[in-house]
């Protein structure tokens, strides 16, 4: 293991981006295919709660390879190059127009939040956008599809992340900030993938007539 550290500490320094972009890639794939194995596991125990009986064997698993490359693809076209470059330049910006002292309250506070409101949203868009096209949709329904999961993935992730970021951007060095958010984007691919497999669960539509009541309670007071 230590071994293995030590070589992709080499590959970040001498090729520094094509290392992002590659292992960004291969994470991604890891978590759809992750993302698969729950969605599967959850369908059958549905099922099994639907027909009341334990009774036959579950489905097998199949991997669909196809959704596994074109997930990997968004890894290596977007998070990877796009990802090395924003955390690079969120650095610079802060420390030079910013003036902020590094590891202060304000400079992580302000990396959380330009991070969150900006390149969060800004992912999640082009994920269900790329997903979309990637599938053969058509304009209008990749318009309906993040309209459908663009809010409950953000509302979801925006409990999550500003804490995994505050670590990162306190503790973690900036060249291994992108390594370290693509250990917690083997999750949040899962996430992703599962969620846009979902396509319209109830429990969407449950956090969606929520966020509109609290939008309601809000203009009525």
């Amino acid at each position: 293991m230590f071994k293995l550290w030590k070589w992709y500490q080499n590959c970040l320094v001498s090729h520094p981006v094509k290392t992002q972009v590659i292992s960004s890639g291969l994470i991604w794939g890891v978590g759809d295919i992750a993302a698969q194995t729950i969605t599967h596991s959850t369908a059958n125990k549905d099922n099994q709660i639907q027909t009341q009986t334990h009774q036959g064997e579950d489905e097998e698993l199949k991997i669909n390879w196809r959704r596994v490359i074109k997930t990997s693809l968004f890894g290596f076209g977007f998070v990877g190059p796009v990802g090395h470059l924003w955390y690079q330049g969120l650095d610079r910006y802060i420390k030079s127009r910013l003036l902020l002292k590094q590891n202060s309250f304000r400079f992580v506070a302000s990396k959380v939040a330009i991070d969150g409101f900006l390149f969060g949203p800004l992912d999640l868009l082009v994920f269900f956008t790329y997903m979309g096209f990637a599938a053969g949709k058509s304009v209008p329904q990749i318009k309906e599809d993040v309209k459908r999961d663009f809010l409950p993935a953000f509302v979801l992730e925006g409990g999550i992340w500003p804490i995994v970021q505050v670590v990162n951007f306190r503790f973690v060095p900036v060249r291994y900030q992108l390594l370290y958010v693509n250990v917690f984007c083997l999750l949040d691919s899962s996430f992703l993938s599962w969620l846009e497999q979902q396509e319209d669960a109830s429990w969407k539509q449950w956090l969606k007539s929520c966020l509109k009541f609290s939008e309601q309670e809000g203009k009525g007071g």
